[in-house]
């Protein structure tokens, strides 16, 4: 029955992941600028054309549909990669958390969302953290949570939407690419988007020192666009990083 199960789960995550070509976005800088852009612990975000893209999409009411972490160039090339291309490290519904060079995305619309404040240690750390879960999979047995994608647009409540997200009955290594990324920073209690609570002192001297409490969200409930809406990470456009004026333009004559 397992055996059934995974062959049906990976012909429904292939048909779910297929892209449509017609429906893809265009990138809005060129390969050369992301590139130069792009720095380790960086979170790309991609706006994708394929029907699980565009269910997240709806769900998530956001133009981004998947992110992965920039871990930059291969030192050993071990990866299967060669050493001079740019990597990312992902989790892809059928093929598991893996590496993919930089190319893959660079002519979809882009979003490179950089964390602010981390150490180089700390970058490591969120790095390593990916790395040591390459070839994590999902279990593709769990039709159940595949299937909720075939309905692009689900009649559920816009509160409830988020916990569609969820893979893989809360297994954080069987989850959507920004829950992989989420837990990462947090695995260096760095934010993306925290609940917060103002403390509630009881005096008036302590009500002028109101403390932020944060606590923490469940992993399997962040999306993509949280990142480009967190008030943590900065939003770096290639374009304008490389030095933009509107002068040296060339304009098609009219």
């Amino acid at each position: 029955m397992d055996k059934l199960l995974n062959k049906l789960g990976y012909r429904l995550a292939r048909y779910l992941t297929k892209a449509d070509e017609e429906n893809e976005s265009v990138a809005t800088c060129s390969r050369d600028a992301l590139e130069a852009t792009l720095k380790p612990g960086d979170v790309l975000l991609v706006e994708g054309a394929s029907r699980i893209s565009m269910a997240i999409k709806y769900i998530t009411q956001s133009t981004w549909s998947h992110a992965a972490l920039f871990i930059g160039k291969s030192r050993s090339g071990s990866d299967g990669h060669q050493n001079s291309d740019p990597l990312l490290i992902e989790a892809d519904v059928t093929e598991g958390i893996r590496t993919v060079p930089l190319g893959k995305y660079c002519k979809l619309h882009a979003r490179v969302c950089r964390p602010v404040g981390l150490s180089e240690d700390e970058t490591q750390q969120v790095i390593d953290f990916m790395k040591e879960r390459i070839g994590y999979t999902y279990d593709l047995k769990n039709i159940v949570d595949l299937a909720r994608y075939l309905i692009q647009t689900p009649p559920v409540p816009q509160k409830h939407r988020r916990k569609l997200l969820a893979l893989g009955s809360g297994d954080p290594t069987k989850a959507i690419c920004s829950s992989l990324i989420a837990q990462a920073f947090q695995s260096v209690s760095y934010p993306i988007l925290p609940v917060i609570d103002e403390a509630e002192p009881g005096n008036e001297a302590e009500r002028k020192n109101r403390k932020e409490i944060l606590h923490i969200r469940h992993h399997s409930l962040f999306a993509p666009r949280d990142f480009d809406v967190s008030p943590y990470f900065e939003i770096v456009k290639p374009s304008l990083a490389e030095g933009f004026d509107h002068h040296r333009l060339n304009w098609a004559e009219r």
